[in-house]
């Protein structure tokens, strides 16, 4: 059996930079044990796999980690859009992707800005309390202005400086129950910094 791999930086217009992922495109589903030693074996944070749905107007998409399927991930869904527009010759300015639990996602492409645009599933969250647990793990003594809880913490920081300076303890980090980490702040020369600790995958 050959199964074409691609690598996609993205977020980057150079080589080596911004986030890779993995895409695979299938004729149809592999078993699941299958794709999940192709993404171990692809050693990368996702990778993707897709078909083509039952009819003929989009696909259907999954995400691997090197341990696990998950529910969404936004870089691998915009990786595999860049494959199909141009690895796999589509004519079309958007496409819709099925997914198991993130419902339809929808990357549109704009040719003369050569710009990819993707939707993301509505996901609230709500103000919480921060776990003492979190504070600790995250290696700094600077506590977040607020803190936010849907499928991930999200952690508003004052400044650039106060993410940079987050030191974490990734043991300590796997044991608070949530899939993911979002600490973000003000940028100093942008709008906003952030950084993602994806603790299902350690």
């Amino acid at each position: 059996m050959n199964i074409k791999i691609y690598q996609v930086d993205v977020f980057t217009d150079r080589l080596f930079g911004g986030n890779p992922a993995g895409v695979c495109p299938l004729d149809k589903w592999l078993p699941d044990a299958l794709m999940q030693k192709i993404a171990a074996e692809n050693n990368l944070s996702t990778t993707a796999f897709l078909v083509p749905n039952s009819t003929n107007d989009g696909y259907e998409l999954r995400w691997f980690t090197i341990e696990m399927e998950i529910d969404l991930c936004g870089h691998a869904t915009l990786a595999t859009a860049h494959i199909i527009f141009t690895e796999m010759s589509s004519m079309n300015e958007k496409i819709n992707f099925q997914t198991k639990k993130a419902g339809v996602l929808t990357v549109t492409r704009k040719n003369e800005e050569a710009l990819y645009t993707l939707n993301f599933p509505d996901c609230p969250a709500t103000k919480v309390d921060l776990p003492d647990v979190l504070l600790s793990a995250l290696g700094s003594s600077i506590a977040p202005v607020e803190v936010y809880k849907a499928r991930d913490y999200m952690l508003v920081y004052e400044k650039e400086a106060d993410i940079k300076q987050l030191s974490p303890n990734f043991m300590a980090l796997a044991k608070v129950d949530v899939f993911g980490v979002i600490v973000t702040a003000p940028g100093d020369e942008v709008d906003f910094v952030s950084r993602f600790f994806a603790l299902m995958h350690q």
